[in-house]
């Protein structure tokens, strides 16, 4: 990002992710303000945006909760363009509606399809963090905007886990995960292996672990997003019986619904660490860093 961008830039973050904004405003040492919001008892957002805006315009928001946030991300996207902002840019360190591509029975919607569309009609530019995409594999196919760039967060994984965990060996839960659990293994020549799943429903599945030198290891769960956590909560019971040393769990996205997190210690898992790109109790992992030299790389 050369000079004249920094003078002609801001970024935007709102009320419940401001820390976040500000961690990345500071990394590309860009100013910060906060979205006003306003909310009247039917439910309806008022946005106040700052009164002068630059050139251009970051927003900064994570969309878990989406149904809400999505809202005033639109009407803030927009309110920016209407004031003047030549070129709005998303960060959006976790991405919604992005595992609904394909439509399995008659009938229904494909979500992906349909934000994808809504984002880039207000958006030159969205990047995120470890998206939940399967059969696309470009983000730039969900999101047909000029630039759209889908980080990963397995570098700063594997600095956390290497500082943190004493001769770790790692385990994806089921097969997607492979490429994190592998991209962080090579770092620094960790051990690993992947799980197998049988999926039965949002809350039903069934984890095969592979052989391995589990017994007295420390062991690491590690996979993109953590929803009902079932998938990791099946994998650590199947681990616990080689009596580990130690189970710890990292994700990227956590949203760790209902009990989930209870249920995994429970099962034994003594550390549960994710990412801060969802505000949650297990934040360990800044990502501010690595989404500014991100995206100073495609500016």
């Amino acid at each position: 990002m050369n000079n004249k961008t920094q003078t002609n830039s801001i970024v935007l973050g709102f009320p419940d992710y401001n820390i976040q904004a500000e961690q990345f405003a500071e990394a590309l040492n860009l100013p910060c303000q906060s979205v006003d919001i306003h909310h009247f008892p039917d439910g309806e957002s008022k946005i106040q945006l700052p009164e002068q805006l630059p050139e251009q315009v970051i927003l900064f928001y994570s969309l878990d909760r989406p149904n809400e946030k999505l809202v005033e991300l639109i009407l803030a996207a927009a309110g920016a363009r209407t004031m003047g902002a030549k070129q709005i840019a998303l960060v959006a360190p976790y991405l919604c509606y992005m595992r609904q591509d394909k439509a399995f029975h008659k009938g229904e919607v494909i979500s992906q399809q349909v934000i994808g569309k809504l984002l880039a009609s207000y958006f030159d530019k969205v990047l995120t963090v470890d998206a939940h995409l399967h059969r696309v594999h470009n983000l730039s196919e969900a999101i047909p905007v000029s630039t759209a760039i889908n980080i990963t967060a397995t570098d700063a994984m594997a600095h956390y886990i290497n500082q943190h965990v004493e001769q770790a060996y790692l385990l994806g839960p089921d097969g997607e995960s492979e490429q994190w659990v592998s991209d962080i293994a090579i770092h620094y020549q960790m051990d690993y292996g992947v799980a197998t799943k049988e999926r039965f429903g949002d809350r039903n599945v069934k984890v095969n672990v592979p052989s391995g030198p589990y017994q007295g290891r420390n062991l690491v769960l590690v996979d993109d997003v953590a929803s009902t956590g079932k998938t990791l909560l099946e994998a650590a019971k199947a681990l616990a019986e080689y009596q580990p040393a130690s189970i710890s769990v990292l994700v990227t996205h956590a949203l760790f619904v209902d009990d989930a997190m209870k249920q995994l210690r429970q099962a034994g898992v003594t550390n549960i660490w994710s990412c801060d790109s969802i505000n949650h109790s297990t934040n360990v992992v800044k990502l501010a860093q690595s989404l500014a030299d991100n995206f100073t790389q495609e500016s």
